[in-house]
């Protein structure tokens, strides 16, 4: 009976071309169907930008901190490799390294390989890192420059004793100063800047006006500060940001003071927990629907497609904020 049925599961593939099917009790069909056999299925959402934080160690304190450094683990470089290339296999075009502060491993160098093989081996259309700066050398570009698209620096403040109280600052380094020098040092190695803020109870009435305008991001993407369980809030969390926190309306009012910068790009509290495709350090989506971050199993042990169900991944948010937008340097058109 086994042979028979080979026999004929045999015969059914060889007259597919004639679209003929075969159905016997007890044989499957394994082949993958066409996409119009699966029609009204619920099919999982395609990681077409993920964000990868592979460290949670940080060499800075920001009280609102929403990726604290809970574990020091990270993925051995070449288990790191091997989950990338599955999600590119998967669908995935842009790739964002985040911490935690990701110059901290191996100062710079792991993050540079995974740059490297991203945009060398996977040949991504878009690998972008982000970073707070203070650990990013010259050296570091003239190396590993040519594969990074886009680099955004983590600015909340223009002035100084705010940025000390938010916790943005290492040692005697001024943090807007060095902000100037990775502009121009982008410049000079054609990578995109980026500036990310996080509006809150510290900068919710400073004007940036004049200072955005004259570094000339690509993006200015404005956040408002979340609340994460066992994050930033909480019992079992390492920051209080609570006393961060602003209003719907406060927010609305820093993007009306800035509403003429034309790189603004606002995202509420709303928009931030349901559109970013987050993978943590073991290589698990993070659920961030109830408010904390509830991790699917690893992509590496389960497959993909298996672990991005339980992301709580909103691919229609994700396109409603512009999540996808000309996010490879080759494709900008930009004077270096």
């Amino acid at each position: 009976l086994a042979a028979l049925r080979g026999s004929l599961g045999a015969l059914c593939w060889s007259l597919a071309p004639l679209s003929l099917s075969l159905s016997l009790p007890g044989w499957r069909d394994s082949a993958p169907r066409p996409e119009r056999e699966r029609e009204g299925e619920d099919a999982p959402p395609t990681p077409t930008s993920v964000n990868y934080h592979f460290t949670r160690q940080c060499n800075y304190k920001c009280g609102f901190c929403f990726h604290t450094a809970k574990t020091s683990f990270v993925l051995p470089l070449e288990e790191a490799k091997r989950g990338l290339a599955m999600l590119k296999e998967a669908g995935m075009e842009k790739i964002n390294f985040s911490g935690g502060e990701p110059f901290l491993q191996d100062r710079g160098e792991f993050v540079g390989k995974l740059v490297q093989f991203c945009k060398q081996e996977l040949e991504l259309p878009s690998v972008s890192i982000v970073s707070n700066g203070s650990l990013i050398r010259k050296q570091w570009f003239e190396k590993y420059g040519e594969y990074l698209d886009i680099l955004a620096i983590s600015c909340d403040s223009f002035d100084e004793d705010v940025n000390i109280l938010i916790g943005r600052r290492q040692g005697k380094k001024n943090h807007v100063e060095n902000l100037h020098k990775l502009r121009q040092w982008c410049r000079e190695h054609a990578v995109a800047f980026k500036i990310n803020s996080v509006i809150n109870r510290f900068n919710v009435e400073e004007d940036m006006n004049d200072q955005i305008k004259a570094l000339n991001p690509v993006r200015w993407k404005v956040f408002q500060c979340l609340l994460i369980e066992g994050e930033n809030s909480g019992e079992d969390a390492l920051r209080e940001a609570e006393k961060f926190v602003i209003s719907d309306e406060d927010f609305d009012r820093f993007l009306d003071r800035h509403k003429d910068v034309s790189c603004l790009v606002p995202e509420s509290n709303q928009k931030m927990r349901d559109s970013y495709l987050i993978l943590d350090e073991y290589m698990r989506f993070l659920n961030c629907r109830n408010g904390r971050k509830e991790p699917s199993k690893s992509i590496l042990d389960v497959g993909v497609e298996a672990a991005i169900k339980f992301s709580g991944f909103d691919e229609k948010m994700f396109l409603r904020r512009g999540g996808k937008y000309v996010w490879s340097k080759a494709d900008m058109k930009l004077d270096w």
